[in-house]
């Protein structure tokens, strides 16, 4: 059993995350934060860099071996590669299971020194964490070759690099590069946010900043485009929070 997951590849994670929802059912739903099927399928889909309806084929491929609603697949005998899965991971319980699963996209509960809100526990901080950031960036990097805005461009992914966007796209000719940042939202409408650096790169660059908004991961993901995007449509509000960290010291 490999629990590395830099070793494990793309098609046996989303083998493991099918492996764990049809196991868990709704409890190792509400564990990872997220609220039915559907969400699951689509925001750990995008989030491995797979397809949403590969998570459901891999749930319903192992719901016969599980007392569970669905009936799965039942027609067939197990696939070889997923009864192989299968052996080596069944064992996990539903906390090492789900923090391995969350391990694949690099969320490690035991590296935050975070409090959850009230009522907001580790799982919905992983699926919020997810629909805001990795599974809306990979879903944009799925449909940028096909869209118009960004089809002639050569896409740098810049999400590590703190430098006020996700996605630098460079012309293939001399043009100028656009700057693409990318927000994720549960529902078909909702608030975002921007961070000062984001603000003042899209202050700066005008219509050569793109804000590329992926809405709806709970039902069917889909996207709206706003360029140049302080001076269209979209009304931002200046917030200003203060924050307090509390810590302990000690003398040894």
């Amino acid at each position: 059993m490999i629990l590395d997951p830099q070793q494990i590849p793309k098609r046996e994670k989303l083998i493991l995350a099918g492996l764990f929802l049809s196991k868990f059912d709704k409890i190792g739903l509400r564990l990872l934060g997220l609220e039915t099927f559907t969400e699951a399928f689509n925001v750990i889909g995008f989030a491995l860099g797979g397809k949403p309806a590969s998570i459901k084929n891999y749930r319903d491929e192992f719901d016969p071996l599980f007392p569970n609603p669905r009936a799965g697949r039942h027609q067939r005998s197990t696939r070889a590669y997923c009864s192989k899965v299968l052996t080596e991971y069944q064992s996990l319980d539903l906390q090492t299971f789900s923090a391995f699963i969350k391990s694949f996209v690099g969320f490690d509960e035991k590296a935050s020194s975070e409090l959850p809100a009230e009522g907001d526990g580790t799982g919905s901080a992983f699926a919020r964490r997810l629909i805001t950031g990795l599974a809306a960036e990979r879903y944009f990097e799925s449909v940028q070759p096909g869209l118009s805005e960004f089809r002639n461009y050569v896409m740098e992914n810049t999400t590590r690099l703190g430098c006020g966007y996700d996605f630098r796209l460079q012309s293939k000719t001399d043009a100028p590069f656009i700057a693409v940042e990318v927000k994720g939202l549960r529902d078909k409408a909702g608030g975002l946010s921007l961070t000062p650096k984001e603000h003042h790169l899209a202050k700066t660059l005008t219509d050569r900043f793109y804000l590329f908004v992926v809405k709806n991961f709970r039902e069917s993901p889909f996207h709206e485009i706003y360029r140049n995007p302080l001076a269209g449509p979209l009304c931002f509000e200046r917030k200003k929070r203060v924050v307090v960290q509390v810590s302990w010291l000690t003398s040894v």
